[in-house]
């Protein structure tokens, strides 16, 4: 498959500009994505765009990773229903030093012909005077072509409507597209499937002022078959960064996949070729219970994001955790797999505590009513080990180093008490 066959075969073709297949088989092209600076991480909904960088850099082509440094003091209205919270440029910077950090890990900046770029459009956004902004840009864009986008038609026809900062924002973007092209000589700007009337609007700009033609293709928003937004943990968002999220969360996400999803993701977010996801797709078909579609892609993301020496120590984690070995494990190791469920501090007692007691001051159960149901339902454990009688008594003798009790309920939720000594 040449580089377009492959995206589409992927699944990452949602839209493109007329003749763009024609146009990657015949010319190195240089592309750039923009990303969002509001937090230091990316996190696992931008893998997509990362990802589709990292297949235009091997196949030859120069990428480029947009940092919105400027357009983040502002906002993107697209797919917002609301106002976003403005940074300021301290914020951004630190955010910006960040991300790079991550990109390294898929994009080669040193590549002696086609190594990848990282920019901040800030370096030219907080130059631009509003007059030369309204005159150079503003007057190419009528108010008319501006709400015709569905980005900021839905907005205007909320019920907050939209402010003239994020209604401005799509001639910023507009505005990047023609610095790039200009400096970089970028001719293509890929995106989200919500980007694609900042992107139309860039290519419109770039055709008015320089009298050439641009590109632009955007990608499907990745969701999960049941139709939720892709991303979310019950921790909350799944960061790149493994001190937001552990990678033996950032693990444990890829591994739980809807068994829908499992192949889909593996075309999305591994450099596995086809015949390799072909037979792992056979075989999930034929056995879905061993998980081996959703083993190898947590495997492959989470080595690709932290490493391999990540990967051996959350499946050691794993398979400890599930033969209930805690024991075994250093608190220090346990607090860093479970760093982000649910936790409290447990009040020493010389007396120590029966089992609904420490239920319901972890917050598994709201009574000792509910605390005895879930005991006797046999869906509680304690340290690894299946909790039976509700009148049993434990002592801070039986915490993990005198320190900690896990607490798991059913097979999934994870809670932490933390023994306070007096």
């Amino acid at each position: 498959m040449d580089l377009y066959d492959e995206l589409a075969w992927r699944g990452m073709v949602y839209d493109t500009t007329e003749g763009l297949r024609e146009v990657i088989a015949r010319e190195r092209l240089t592309t750039y994505i923009g990303f969002d600076p509001t937090a230091a991480s990316l996190h696992v909904g931008s893998l997509l765009p990362v990802m589709a960088l990292a297949r235009l850099q091997r196949c030859g082509h120069a990428p480029i990773a947009l940092v919105g440094g400027g357009t983040g003091l502002i906002g993107d209205p697209s797919g917002k229903a609301t106002e976003r919270t403005l940074l300021n440029a301290e914020q951004v910077e630190h955010n910006v030093r960040g991300i790079r950090a991550q990109l390294e890990r898929f994009l080669d900046f040193d590549h002696p012909t086609h190594a990848a770029r990282l920019v901040n459009n800030h370096e030219w956004l907080g130059a631009l005077g509003a007059l030369e902004f309204m005159r150079d840009v503003g007057k190419y864009f009528t108010v008319n072509y501006m709400l015709a986008k569905e980005s900021v038609k839905r907005r205007v026809e909320s019920d907050d409507g939209i402010s003239y900062t994020e209604f401005s924002y799509l001639l910023l973007q507009s505005y990047d597209f023609l610095v790039l092209h200009d400096r970089f000589g970028c001719s293509m700007q890929m995106g989200g499937s919500d980007q694609w009337g900042n992107i139309t609007a860039g290519l419109d700009l770039i055709r008015k002022l320089r009298g050439v033609r641009a590109h632009g293709m955007v990608m499907p928003l990745v969701t999960t078959a049941a139709g939720t937004k892709f991303g979310k943990s019950e921790a909350g968002a799944v960061w790149l960064d493994g001190a937001l999220t552990t990678p033996y969360e950032f693990y444990q996400f890829w591994f739980n996949v809807d068994d829908r999803d499992a192949v889909r993701y593996l075309k999305f977010f591994t450099f596995m070729d086809a015949a390799t996801i072909a037979a792992l797709e056979a075989e999930h078909a034929r056995a879905p219970e061993k998980r081996d579609a959703q083993r190898e892609l947590a495997r492959e993301v989470t080595r690709l994001v932290h490493g391999a020496d990540a990967v051996q120590q959350a499946e050691a984690a794993a398979e400890k955790l599930f033969r209930g070995d805690l024991s075994a494990m250093p608190v220090a190791d346990l607090l860093q797999i479970f760093a982000n469920v649910p936790s409290c501090d447990l009040p020493s007692a010389d007396a120590g505590w029966t089992i609904p007691e420490l239920l319901t001051t972890a917050g598994v159960a709201s009574s000792r009513s509910e605390a005895v149901r879930l005991i006797k339902g046999g869906g509680i454990s304690l340290n690894g080990n299946r909790v039976t009688d509700e009148k049993e008594r434990v002592t801070s003798a039986q915490a993990l180093e005198g320190s900690v009790f896990v607490i798991r309920k059913g097979k999934k939720d994870n809670f932490l008490l933390r023994v306070i000594k007096g």
